[in-house]
């Protein structure tokens, strides 16, 4: 049995979820080991007679079937111990013991913020979050969410204009749930990344969905509820982000509108109310840049990934033409974005540039001012 083999063997044993399977690897020292380990050694520690039976006899028949679909062009299923298993996700208290992706496996590494919100959202906050998430990739970031109906869809729409999602299912990876969004999707899978803890063949279970929320949550560095009802599960989500040691945002609404009052609760609980995307780019730079040092993220977010060159010296021409407009004294985005000429997004992904290579600071209301050097 390979090591992705007993993989596989502990994640479809009934009763071991994450913490189970950590424990046993912990006191055997390996998944291959746990596997190996007698019956009785195993039933010591706790485990149900069902689950022995299910790591010492294991279902060869799934076993092949999982391992044909991972055969498949951009199907990958990353272990634990494998070095593109999210980082930021690792640190959460119950990582997946698996993850099953379609796309791009180190894309789930990079820098993102998550959007999620209600199914059944206004015209407006469609809109809202189309326009969030098209320029905070734009800034560099990939989208995150969890394309179900609504402002998922919406935010993964908004992120394929201008760079790249990510799309956390509550079904295997081989299940499109809804049905409609089958072509977003696809295109998801070409542009960006799908992944789930879920084994193919599994189909959407209600219980999946809150397990799925908190891989939306700790994949990200921040979650944004753009328009979400008291009782939405995007409050589950932005919760556990919390609890993970994530930011939360959100961005506020009419008091009549009643998909307002999940964001109004969270603003109250302390989120950060957020009306343009540049704050929540402003909010996140410091915890970037302590991600970059860290190595808990695979790259920095530079002038490559927003058309220029924006490292040292080598400022180009629309760089120093917005440095040029910033004073020592906190200049709002807007004000930038009319003095330079340049379009909103590129005014708020170039700013978190500068900030990253310290040559702006961010302050409150989302102002900027250039760093005396």
């Amino acid at each position: 049995m390979t090591s992705l083999d007993a993989w596989l063997t502990l994640t479809a044993a009934p009763g071991v979820g994450p913490r189970t399977c950590a424990r046993l690897i912990a006191h055997f020292g390996s998944p291959d080991a746990v596997v190996a380990a007698r019956a009785g050694a195993l039933a010591e520690l706790g485990l149900r007679p069902d689950a022995v039976t299910a790591i010492k006899q294991p279902n060869r028949d799934w076993l092949g079937a999982v391992l044909a679909w991972a055969a498949q062009p951009d199907a990958y299923i990353l272990a634990r111990d494998d070095p593109r298993y999210p980082p930021l996700l690792a640190e959460i208290p119950d990582p997946p013991i698996l993850l099953y992706v379609r796309g791009d496996p180190h894309l789930l590494a990079e820098p993102q913020v998550a959007i999620v919100g209600s199914r059944n959202p206004t015209p407006t906050g469609r809109e809202i979050t189309r326009d969030f998430a098209s320029r905070l990739a734009a800034g560099g970031l990939v989208i995150t969410s969890g394309l179900a109906t609504g402002i998922d869809g919406a935010a993964h729409a908004g992120a394929l204009k201008n760079g790249k999602t990510i799309a956390v299912l509550g079904t295997g990876p081989d299940q499109v749930y809804p049905a409609c969004h089958r072509d977003l999707a696809r295109q998801i899978a070409e542009q960006g990344a799908l992944v789930s803890e879920f084994a193919p063949g599994e189909g959407p279970r209600a219980s999946n969905f809150p397990r799925r929320n908190r891989i939306i949550s700790g994949l990200s560095l921040g979650v944004l509820v753009t328009e979400a009802a008291l009782r939405s599960g995007s409050l589950i989500t932005a919760r556990q982000a919390g609890e993970q040691g994530r930011e939360v945002f959100a961005v506020p609404g009419s008091i009549r509108n009643s998909l307002a009052r999940g964001c109004h609760a969270l603003i109250r609980d302390g989120a950060h109310l957020v009306e343009d995307p540049a704050e929540v780019l402003a909010e996140l730079s410091p915890l970037l840049r302590r991600a970059m040092a860290d190595g808990v993220i695979d790259r920095r977010i530079d002038a490559a990934d927003v058309g220029g060159d924006a490292a040292g010296s080598g400022l180009d021409p629309d760089y120093q033409r917005l440095l040029a407009a910033l004073g020592f004294d906190p200049v709002a985005p807007d004000v930038l974005i009319r003095e330079t000429g340049l379009p909103a997004e590129a005014v708020s992904s170039m700013l978190l540039v500068l900030e990253l290579e310290g040559h702006v600071s961010s302050g409150a209301g989302g102002c900027y001012c250039r760093v005396r050097e």
